[in-house]
């Protein structure tokens, strides 16, 4: 049954006269532009509250110090920026917007965050107490909770929410759970748990959070460091204090670019080692090009064709002489 406004008809108008509201609707709605516009949304918010309590969800003032954090962290750091824009924010209006928690089944004193982290660090701050709404969740209950609101402010980047999921999954979260959780497919769970377990942990410490990166970037990197020898590049680079030094939304950037960089260089070939020389005077001249694998002998002279193919007849056996005295009778 839908919902009845508890305070739909407050402020209402009586019907009047045509000629009477003509008169009269300039007045009113100057009024409703004015301080009454106010009254009327304040009132709408205690039919709201009035209305939640009603469905169980009765919001209270909790000691902040009484509340733990969820057990399956779905961010990377703390965005310190945010924080203060809520603290002050809540400082000049105060907070609207409740938490969630449920009952600590190991202390009957203390509550479990589902959603509002940042909410609570700056009622800590503040040293205020914190809104919540209080609810008996059981631990699948809590993970769908927790991912579905933090999916639908598309308040964390691809890796926050990959890193999520394993964890999820590596605490005995099945995989139903979790793409209910965070709003995903197979397909899609699939290359977030790949990308969170290819790319090595010291990597994904040091992008951190990297916001505004998504999958095809991840992708990307993920295939750069499934190669050992990139894996190793990778982890000298993010030590190096080059990257260091950079803003953290500029490093990821840096470190896929310099893996693309040096991916792409193929090793400069040798030029042949080139050799000339005369025989009998200038009667024969002699030319060599040796690349290691291939050895090009030239002839020069009046009967090269025949000294050559004398030099050709005798190659079997001077071969063999090769191989039975090694490089003794070169120079």
């Amino acid at each position: 049954m839908a919902r009845k406004h508890l305070l739909a008809n407050i402020g209402a108008q009586p019907t009047k006269p045509a000629e009477s509201a003509e008169k009269g609707g300039s007045r009113v709605e100057y009024a409703r532009r004015g301080a009454s516009r106010s009254m009327m949304q304040s009132l709408d918010d205690l039919a709201e509250n009035s209305m939640r309590v009603l469905e169980g969800d009765v919001v209270v003032a909790l000691d902040p110090e009484t509340l733990d954090p969820s057990p399956y962290q779905d961010r990377i750091g703390e965005d310190e920026a945010k924080d203060q824009e809520l603290l002050e924010a809540i400082k000049e209006a105060g907070q609207h917007q409740p938490v969630l928690v449920r009952p600590n089944p190991s202390d009957s004193n203390r509550y479990i965050i589902v959603f509002g982290h940042r909410r609570v660090r700056v009622a800590k701050k503040l040293s205020q107490k914190v809104r919540a709404v209080i609810k008996p969740l059981e631990e699948i209950a809590h993970v769908v909770a927790q991912g579905q609101e933090n999916s639908a402010r598309d308040d964390l980047s691809f890796i926050e929410k990959s890193l999520y999921a394993r964890r999820l999954l590596e605490s005995g979260i099945d995989k139903g759970t979790i793409k209910s959780a965070l709003t995903v497919d197979d397909t899609l769970l699939s290359r977030m748990l790949s990308v969170a377990e290819t790319v090595p942990a010291p990597i994904l410490d040091a992008l951190g959070a990297a916001k505004g990166i998504g999958r095809d970037r991840w992708e990307d990197l993920k295939k750069s460091v499934q190669a050992p020898a990139k894996s190793a590049q990778a982890l000298e680079l993010v030590r190096s204090d080059a990257f260091i030094e950079l803003d953290e939304g500029d490093r990821f950037g840096f470190l896929l670019e310099k893996l693309k960089v040096s991916g792409s260089k193929k090793p400069k070939k040798q030029s042949p080692a080139e050799k000339a020389w005369s025989l009998s005077g200038d009667a024969v001249k002699v030319s060599t090009k040796d690349s290691g694998k291939a050895f090009i002998l030239a002839l020069k002279a009046k009967d090269a064709s025949q000294f050559g193919a004398y030099l050709s007849g005798r190659l079997e056996r001077l071969y063999q002489e090769f191989q039975e005295n090694g490089e003794e009778g070169g120079d």
